[in-house]
């Protein structure tokens, strides 16, 4: 007899619907899967067939052959072990085919026939959605993250056994209770940081419109606290947003909660990582860091100490909010719409500028070399941060997050506005055509902008991130035109001079 099962595979961030083929013949007991499966895919034989066993079911000693379909799309993971053992129990006549036309399945089996929590859940239920698929058996402690998708019946099961018995025609049961997800403790606060009012402008600036920012400056002067910071002034993740994230992060085996993920991402990656761990890769494509951070903010803190590999492989992912892995014949393409900040030294001592600098010229031209010009291009905002005076260091309290949030959120809204029916929803998205209709400067703001371009420290593509943080800068004053003193800032924050030689041949 031949059955067909219904499950999903994941394909990079996306699921693909599988159908399992289970034919049983007569002839000498084997069993033999098919259809391009990964180590996981052809030891699952093993563990289905003793799953089965120790659940009280029958093991057909038949030829049994499983084919997972479409054939020429490479399978992984365990998630087919439940889905090859209904197959098997439907061909054997132990269940109801018919059953099987409303559901799909999806976990992986112990040798006890007790299920396991899978990866990718979530993708693998929007998937079912999509297909048109009634209902979706996962294992139980996956059904809440499941039941996100709406329009679908989930069914979460702890053992074989009653997988088999909803598959008769026996009750649905209910979701398990919610498990909230761990403490994180209070969000870092900006009232923490002492000094640097312009340093914290800035941070507004870039939370506002969504711009890259790279702050330079001595040892302990409070670069990675200000950055660490920069999550708790953006706006909350639309539930659009949230769904995006906690996609990718169940995927990664990063998402340990039965809700969405609400806070933005804040990932901060070692300095030794990488290309691949940075921007995805791997036999099989995974995603990295940078999509890792999706709607959110990476950090690279000490920038000049990561493999110019590593920083030159942001470079395609910085303009595109995506990045493509190529892997033996096969195409995945990740998110990465997310905020880049960065720190460094001025100097490999870090003292530039100080009279307790030791470094020869020869040493700060090869500092600044590390980072290339065409990423430092990239970054909107470029912010010095000295040391801070003392009696910075003694007020009790800076400037709180609460109230550069409200700015910050009334500066989006603006933004929003102005992008309906464009798909974007801040500055920094903003195409060049976008630029040219959207972006009314005034006579003064154009000569000034002119007038930086033809002195030559701009570049083309400096030219339009210079407006595109000028329109940021006149939406946090809530002016409709973009003007002098707007431009002006955005110069004076892209053109202080952050490495010696940085970008030299």
């Amino acid at each position: 007899m031949l059955a067909h099962v219904t499950t999903f595979t994941l394909d990079g961030l996306a699921s693909r619907r599988i159908t399992v083929e289970v034919d049983l013949r007569r002839g000498l007991p084997a069993f033999t899967i098919v259809g391009r499966g990964d180590a996981a895919v052809r030891e699952s034989r093993e563990r289905v067939h003793t799953a089965l066993v120790n659940a009280g079911f029958d093991f057909p000693q038949r030829r049994i052959t499983v084919n997972l379909a479409p054939a020429h799309l490479r399978k992984g993971g365990p998630g087919f072990d439940l889905a090859t053992a209904c197959g098997v129990l439907v061909a054997s006549e132990q269940l109801p085919a018919a059953a099987l036309d409303r559901w799909a399945v999806f976990g992986e089996l112990s040798l006890g026939g007790e299920l396991r929590h899978c990866r990718g859940v979530l993708s693998v239920a929007e998937g079912a959605r999509g297909a048109g698929i009634a209902g979706l058996i996962v294992p139980r402690e996956c059904a809440r993250e499941a039941a996100l998708v709406d329009g679908l019946e989930v069914a979460g099961v702890t053992r074989l056994q009653e997988v088999a018995a909803i598959l008769r025609g026996a009750p649905v049961p209910e979701l398990p209770p919610p498990v909230a997800a761990p403490a994180a403790g209070s969000e870092p606060d900006l009232a923490d940081v002492r000094g640097h009012p312009g340093a914290v402008s800035a941070l507004t600036i870039a939370a506002a419109g969504a711009h890259n920012l790279l702050l330079s400056g001595p040892p302990g002067t409070g670069k990675t606290m200000l950055a660490r910071r920069m999550t708790s002034i953006l706006p909350p993740l639309t539930n659009q947003e949230a769904i995006a994230v906690t996609r990718i992060h169940s995927i990664a085996g990063r998402h340990v909660a039965d809700e969405l993920v609400r806070r933005r991402p804040f990932r901060a990656p070692h300095h030794t990582i990488s290309p691949a761990g940075l921007v995805g890769g791997g036999s099989v494509p995974q995603p990295g860091e940078a999509t890792l951070a999706h709607h959110g903010v990476l950090f690279l803190d000490e920038l000049s100490e990561f493999s110019r590999s590593a920083l030159e492989s942001l470079r395609q992912p910085l303009e595109d909010g995506a990045v493509t892995i190529v892997r033996a014949q096969r195409t995945v393409m990740f998110p990465t719409r997310f905020q880049l900040v960065a720190s460094t030294n001025p100097c490999p001592c870090g003292m530039a500028g100080d009279d307790r600098c030791r470094c020869s010229e020869a040493d700060i031209a090869r500092h600044g070399r590390k980072l290339s010009g065409p990423l430092l291009d990239r970054m909107d905002l470029h912010v010095q941060m000295p040391r801070p005076k003392a009696e910075d260091l003694e007020r009790h309290e800076g400037t709180p997050s609460d109230g550069i949030r409200a700015a910050v959120l009334e500066a989006r809204e603006r933004q929003a506005h102005r992008l309906a029916g464009t798909g974007l929803t801040t500055n920094a998205e903003m195409t060049p055509r976008l630029l040219r209709e959207l972006v009314h400067a005034d006579a003064e703001a154009t000569r000034l902008l002119r007038l930086s371009y033809s002195e030559g420290t701009l570049s083309a593509r400096g030219h339009g991130r210079i407006l595109r943080v000028a329109r940021t800068v006149a939406d946090l004053d809530g002016c409709p035109r973009v003007g002098a003193k707007h431009v002006g800032v955005a110069l004076g924050m892209r053109q202080e001079r952050v490495l010696e030689g940085a970008g030299a041949a």
